[in-house]
């Protein structure tokens, strides 16, 4: 029932509500909205596909077990399929800070579909021939259904996002490890001289961080794949018809192409948010790992003239409002300033985990937020990383050699032919006299080949 142009009457148990005529939501969407202005911020993309394949599969479901007509059953079918493609996302508008576990947003996922569905049997948005619980809703839970979406799109965004990604970055770090091989440079612990090492020695350091990095997140995806489906409320699977989880499961992996299972004890997963916990604590590990590997890249950059400068980075913009010339590694600064979000993400996410009481956790909606968003971020990042940085950093030969042969940490090599205490004695003067090791031998009369093959850094390395 059209009251204007501008808005139609929807109603909910508690009564009418106005709601723009144009949107596809209804009454409950229309009091979230007014009750939950809050940030200004949804849940993304890939948590709407995820509703929208779970919808779909619910329906596929209910329509073989004989619990939907196939004529309601298809037109949900194809307003999921749309919801699943993106095409009415902008009438997903409830805040992510919302009604507890997630209600707001499964009725708006379910009032949408609902519309839709009654539009395409009755041209007309107005005529409820399908209705939003009844139907759309049908064998499901907020509570089921909002934790599973989590998992799947989690899931997704991991496999077609963030792991490509690190693969790519563990692949370019590798082949600078390769091209650095022969670059010999002065090692450093404490920030202090260290014994002789390999450039390429240094980025294989890095590479292989990456990897195992990224063999935990693998680890927690086997996590993502259970999905509570069919537990409905509290894991009592209350009113589901038999073979309904293994069909709505099935149908998922289909979508996805991911394999998808039931949990092995559906009460531990309609209690906890496990799944999430874990994969923010690899996460996180990530995140510390990056900060690492970019702090040490700005520390190797540094200069170019009064720093390190063993390597140099691409140079991508300008970095001084006032200092001409000066270009910053501004790559490596914004994935620091993402690895550090994270982080601080993480001890969010473990907040919110606490909060489990009983039967659920009702920080469900702030959850997914955290989680997807921290996938997101460090997706961009990382290929950022990789295309803007990572790819084009060459290594300043004549500068690392020049600091190798300068290192006090030479001295290393002649303990076991003159003992620690003469060592340690070359290796003060040295620093003393700022002389290389090989000045103060030199100077002693005790250069000798044998001494030259001991502190010769190739056969230190």
């Amino acid at each position: 029932m059209n009251t204007s142009n501008q808005y139609r009457i929807e109603n909910d148990p508690l009564g009418n509500i106005m709601v723009p005529s144009t949107a596809y939501y209804g009454a409950q969407t229309g009091r979230a909205v007014d009750n939950f202005k809050i940030s200004g911020i949804t849940l993304p993309r890939e948590f709407i596909k995820a509703q929208g394949i779970i919808k779909a599969s619910a329906a596929v479901a209910n329509m073989e077990l004989g619990q939907l007509s196939p004529e309601i059953g298809k037109a949900i079918l194809t307003a999921a399929e749309e919801v699943i493609e993106g095409k009415w996302d902008k009438h997903y508008v409830v805040d992510v800070y919302q009604a507890g576990a997630g209600t707001s947003q499964n009725m708006n996922a379910n009032e949408i579909i609902s519309n839709r569905a009654s539009e395409i049997l009755t041209g007309s948005i107005d005529n409820k021939k399908v209705h939003a619980n009844d139907h759309v809703n049908m064998s499901q839970s907020t509570n089921d259904t909002f934790h599973a979406a989590i998992h799947i799109a989690a899931a997704e965004k991991l496999n077609h996002g963030l792991l490509p990604a690190l693969l790519l970055l563990e692949k370019a770090l590798h082949h600078k490890a390769e091209q650095f091989t022969a670059v010999l440079k002065a090692g450093r612990t404490h920030l202090h001289d260290a014994v002789p090492m390999r450039l390429g020695q240094e980025f294989s350091g890095f590479a292989g961080t990456i990897k195992g990095t990224s063999q935990q997140i693998k680890e927690s995806l086997n996590h993502l794949y259970e999905i509570g489906l069919g537990g409905n409320a509290i894991g009592t699977k209350m009113d589901l018809k038999p073979g309904y989880i293994p069909k709505i499961i099935s149908e998922v992996c289909i979508r996805t192409n991911l394999p998808f299972r039931e949990p092995d004890n559906m009460f531990t997963f309609m209690q906890n948010t496990n799944a999430p916990i874990r994969t923010m604590l690899a996460l996180k590990e990530l995140s510390i790992h990056l900060i690492k590997i970019t702090s040490d890249l700005r520390l190797l950059s540094s200069g170019p003239r009064t720093g390190l400068a063993e390597i140099t980075l691409p140079s991508v913009q300008p970095g001084s409002t006032i200092m001409p010339g000066k270009v910053n590694p501004a790559i490596l600064e914004m994935t620091h300033m993402v690895s550090c979000q994270v982080i601080g993400y993480e001890a969010a996410l473990a907040t919110a985990g606490i909060a489990s009481q009983l039967e659920i956790n009702v920080l469900m909606p702030m959850i997914a937020h955290t989680l997807l968003h921290s996938i997101e971020l460090l997706t961009n990042a990382v290929s950022t990383l990789v295309n803007k940085c990572i790819n084009g950093i060459q290594a300043n030969i004549e500068r690392c050699k020049s600091w190798m042969e300068a290192s006090l940490s030479l001295v290393t090599g002649l303990s076991s032919i003159m003992g620690y205490d003469l060592a340690f004695q070359i290796g003060k003067q040295a620093d003393e006299e700022n002389k290389t090791i090989k000045q103060v031998l030199l100077d002693k009369g005790l250069w000798t080949e044998e001494i030259e093959k001991a502190i010769d850094p190739e056969g230190m390395i």
